[in-house]
């Protein structure tokens, strides 16, 4: 028996295993009818499987070079429209567009209330607002 993936050949292996135990339990009518050393062997596999999967790096997610970028995320975070946002921060939608457009700079109060109401990094804000 296995007890350890080391490539994706391997793997490929394993899961075409577990889809056979798969296959031929739901064509029995399930799980239970799967006699115990079976079950025992999907269950390992499973662990090898999934031992695998977690060892396989996600795609790094992109991070926000600019604050329009950061404040973007962050209405899509909140499932927020722009008008939503600028209602959360307490400031009128026609000023946060314009500083979404680069037409206006953060100031100091508005810096405040992306740090609080949003959890900007303030370092981030001084950097790029």
């Amino acid at each position: 028996m296995q007890y350890k993936i080391n490539s994706e050949e391997d793997y490929r292996q394993v899961m075409d295993r577990v889809e056979t135990y798969l296959s031929k339990s739901t064509a029995q009518g399930g799980l239970h009818t799967l006699s115990a050393i079976e079950k025992e062997e999907l269950r390992h596999l499973s662990l090898l499987a999934e031992a695998w999967e977690d060892g396989i790096p996600l795609m790094p997610i992109r991070q926000p070079k600019t604050l329009v970028e950061m404040l973007e995320l962050k209405m899509y975070e909140r499932k927020l429209k722009q008008k939503d946002l600028a209602a959360l921060l307490e400031i009128s939608a026609t000023r946060l567009s314009e500083v979404m457009q680069g037409k206006r700079k953060v100031n100091m109060d508005l810096a405040k209330r992306l740090h609080s109401v949003l959890k900007i990094d303030a370092g981030f804000i001084l950097e790029q607002g």
